[in-house]
């Protein structure tokens, strides 16, 4: 047995049942055509030292794995049921009954999410208002299947919140405050439940390098600090920060008591060019002084809530290949999809730095300087699903596919490889700024080497 292993072994059995209870779970996301069975992949998670598990659903193939474990676990309903489970009472009973009581109480239940991030959508509104009746039909119909142990709950993003600075400043937006929140509020807090936040302090450094610290965003102890100028507390990282700014913001409609969950959080470990700070060196440094934070007993909280326990999920199992986006939202895991670490992670938070192998030097720290091209992935390409994508990019913008019309620059090669890639280059260079990503569900690819040739100039974006 290597000394890590060692380590992880003994810091694991020291470990008082309280103590192990406050060790951090994982989110096991499951977007991903090549990950391993369910019972390979709570065997990963076990091997984090982790407490508790989310799925994104209610997989039976993953619940039976668990059955296995004392892992406590983490449901959810689909975001696609909350409007018809709102108005119907036998369709929770019915959910709960199809989704739950198979394997509840030999699996572990203990959260009950009501959708994801519903509140983060602004094309269905009348979700948001159907929210909270499904949360309280599915905690009846826990009720009625005398079921007392299972917090219901749902998870929010940031984007929940109109202002987060400073943290005493925390405002829900307008158009939710008064009409969902607080009725939200309002039955967690009777229910004894939690506000389960999607917090990542890698997006608010990544928006703004040049006025928040990495190494505060990281988590560091160092000497870096922030005086909110209104509560006048003292901040020594940004988590706390944006935690803080969710209790302000409980706090102004009227619910101060109300307890956080992170439901989601941790650092991406790789991504495209155009994104800055996503590298294995940052993700390994967040997640292991998170474990730490949440390790400490008693527990810290946070400067506005000292001493309160934070239920915490990282974010994520594995990398996953068919989630979409940019490039950061497939490098979120802390294994690769065949099972291999990404870095190596103790999560009970008791491993110091000096038991862990060297990590690479990140080199995307700061913004890449250059030119950035979008072209199709090398390899074997799926002619009808790229055929498709062209299709779709050339029915987009302006001019998109003028050049490889027959007798213009770049028509030839014709090919579908070589008329894809420059559509899919001059659609991204056009709509990056409003959310256009080079992606196309996994047919492109972001480049620094440019694939002009001849009189076909392919046009860059630079940083």
């Amino acid at each position: 047995m290597g000394l890590l292993p060692l380590l992880l072994l003994l810091s694991f059995l020291s470990l008082s049942s309280a103590e192990i209870a406050r060790s951090i779970g994982i989110n096991y996301g499951q977007l991903g055509n090549n990950l391993p069975t369910p019972s390979h992949s709570i065997s990963l998670v076990q091997s984090l030292n982790a407490h508790r598990v989310k799925i994104y659903d209610a997989n039976p193939s993953i619940l039976t794995a668990l059955s296995k474990t004392q892992l406590q676990v983490s449901i959810m309903v689909p975001n696609q049921a909350i409007s018809n489970i709102s108005t119907n009472q036998s369709a929770a009973d019915e959910w709960v009954c199809n989704n739950l009581l198979p394997f509840y109480p030999k699996t572990l239940i203990r959260y009950l999410l009501v959708g994801n991030e519903i509140l983060s959508d602004t094309s269905n509104k009348q979700v948001w208002y159907d929210l909270l009746p499904a949360m309280r039909k599915i905690k009846w119909s826990l009720k009625s299947y005398n079921i007392s142990n299972v917090k219901v709950g749902t998870p929010l993003a940031m984007d929940a919140l109109q202002t987060t600075f400073p943290p005493s400043n925390g405002t829900f937006r307008p158009d939710i405050s008064d009409t969902v929140m607080k009725p939200m509020l309002q039955f967690l807090y009777r229910t004894k439940s939690f506000y389960f936040v999607d917090v990542y302090t890698y997006f608010a450094w990544a928006a703004s390098p040049k006025t928040i610290s990495l190494d505060y965003a990281l988590l560091k102890p160092t000497n870096i600090t922030y005086a909110d100028p209104v509560s006048g507390l003292t901040y020594t990282n940004l988590l706390d920060q944006l935690l803080d700014a969710v209790y302000a913001a409980m706090t102004r409609v009227g619910f101060p008591g109300v307890r956080i969950a992170i439901a989601e959080t941790g650092w991406p470990n790789a991504g495209d060019f155009d994104e800055i700070g996503a590298n294995i060196y940052n993700a390994a440094i967040y997640n292991r002084n998170l474990a730490r934070k949440m390790a400490v007993k008693p527990a810290l909280g946070t400067p506005a809530r000292p001493g309160r326990v934070i239920p915490t999920f990282i974010f994520s199992l594995f990398n996953e290949n068919q989630k979409t986006g940019p490039g950061t939202e497939r490098h979120w895991g802390l294994f690769y999809p065949n099972g291999t670490g990404i870095y190596e992670v103790d999560l009970t938070g008791k491993l110091p730095d000096s038991a862990y192998k060297s990590l690479p030097a990140p080199t995307n720290n700061e913004p890449y300087k250059g030119k950035i091209w979008c072209v199709v992935v090398e390899g074997k390409v799926n002619a009808t699903d790229l055929g498709g994508a062209l299709t779709y990019a050339c029915g987009q913008g302006n001019g998109t596919c003028n050049a490889i019309q027959p007798g213009k620059a770049c028509y030839h090669p014709n090919t579908l490889v070589s008329h894809a890639s420059y559509a899919f280059n001059l659609y991204w260079q056009q709509f990056r700024s409003v959310g256009g990503t080079c992606y196309f569900n996994g047919l492109a690819v972001q480049t620094i080497n440019d694939p002009s040739y001849g009189s076909c100039k392919y046009p860059s974006l630079t940083n």
